[in-house]
């Protein structure tokens, strides 16, 4: 295919090299610097495909803007800066790379777990200070015999679930869309949510954000949790209730908690949660990994590539869609 035929491409923001060169071999790329709405609309005129990362938000005046646009793709596994029923009304299919990050952040979740469990930073910040106080271990708990319960077995749950097993704990798993049987193929046992959060020593969420997860932790979930409960969150900020989750965190009802994601983000400084000793925060960087990087970059282009060469992609954001892109098969 002569240069001048290839479709072009415009990436918001820089992709993992590899990613970009796969895009090259059958695309000319493009990387915007105005990453704004009217910047990717002002770049994307003539593009064919758009590939998203962090920022702007792919909205319906975006897609319609774009008059030969043919494909977009999320850079990650998310589809919640996406509008889904957008594209399907426009006709474009949204590929993204679900799976890609599944390991960097389930070793994230595990990590804080054992941070949270171990006291690890505030023995860090003690030991740094050369107070080798007496009590200085309490509260230092081990995760073996412990029950976990995972709100949502994925392609990120079911890796937790195998992590834990390893360190000997009880696995109770909650997901209304997997049948119980594969459930326990994937290492967790099904339950019903209250269940899970009657009988969990640590909790983690791990589900996208949508209608039913939004607020999934609240006051009214939290009250149903063990007093002295752990809660562990790296999914998305809004399926937690920060307001609750402060007065559970300040009451001991949930007694630490290792949190990647807020409701609002970048949190700001003076959230309240942020000062709590029995908080282990991140940057929202679980899924962030060299190799999870290459992942996704490699996996996203694959299958804006399919789209563009008129193929079914592997993974389709709006699956309904592709029946009705008779032209593009």
């Amino acid at each position: 295919m002569a240069p001048a035929e290839k479709p072009l491409v415009v990436l918001a923001g820089p992709v993992h090299p590899d990613g970009h060169a796969l895009l090259e071999t059958e695309a000319r790329v493009v990387v915007s610097t105005n990453l704004t709405e009217d910047g990717i609309i002002a770049d994307a005129r003539e593009a064919e495909g758009i590939l998203f990362r962090i920022r702007p938000a792919c909205t319906e005046r975006l897609m319609a803007a774009g008059k030969r646009l043919r494909v977009v793709g999320r850079y990650g596994v998310g589809l919640d800066t996406v509008d889904l029923p957008a594209a399907t009304r426009l006709g474009i299919p949204i590929v993204h790379a679900p799976g890609s990050n599944s390991d960097a952040v389930a070793e994230h979740a595990i990590m804080l777990m054992l941070a949270v469990a171990k006291k690890t930073l505030a023995i860090d910040r003690m030991t740094r200070k050369g107070e080798w106080v007496e009590g200085r271990a309490k509260g230092i708990f081990e995760l073996k015999g412990k029950t976990l319960g995972i709100i949502g077995v994925g392609n990120i749950g079911r890796r937790v679930a195998h992590i834990a097993r390893g360190f000997g704990m009880r696995v109770l798993g909650y997901d209304p869309y997997v049948a119980p049987d594969e459930l326990r193929a994937r290492e967790a046992e099904p339950v019903a949510l209250d269940q899970l959060l009657a009988q969990a020593d640590v909790i983690t969420v791990h589900t996208p954000h949508t209608k039913e997860t939004h607020h999934i932790i609240n006051a009214a979930t939290i009250a149903k949790m063990k007093r002295g409960v752990v809660l562990i969150n790296t999914c998305r900020g809004k399926t937690q209730e920060e307001h609750a989750l402060f007065e559970a965190l300040t009451t001991g009802k949930i007694a630490g908690a290792g949190l990647d994601v807020w409701e609002e983000e970048p949190t700001p400084v003076d959230n309240p949660i942020l000062n709590l000793p029995n908080v282990v925060c991140t940057s929202h960087i679980a899924g962030v990994s060299d190799e999870a990087h290459r992942n996704i970059g490699l996996q996203v282009a694959g299958e804006m590539l399919r789209v563009l060469r008129g193929e079914k992609p592997k993974v389709l954001g709006n699956p309904e869609l592709w029946p009705k892109l008779s032209h593009l098969k």
